[in-house]
């Protein structure tokens, strides 16, 4: 089931819908069906091989070769 990120229209509450088959999603703070439909950071990210991607190095604050992000000094 995928996960959606909505702006509603009408109160501009954002927030995110499991939407399952032809389901609409709804706002839970109004209840209104005008939504736009948001790109997620995982929609943006999961798009992009890893062919394209850029090769990371190692962490620039403790040196980890596994590069940024992958030990605790963050």
């Amino acid at each position: 089931m995928p996960i959606f990120e909505y702006v509603c229209q009408q109160c501009n509450h954002q927030f995110e819908a499991i939407v399952v088959s032809k389901q609409k999603a709804a706002c839970p703070k109004c209840e209104s069906k005008r939504l736009s439909q948001q790109l997620s950071s995982f929609a943006v990210g999961g798009e992009k091989s890893r062919a394209t991607a850029p090769a990371s190095g190692p962490c620039g604050s403790c040196g980890d070769p596994r590069g940024p992000g992958s030990c605790s000094m963050n």
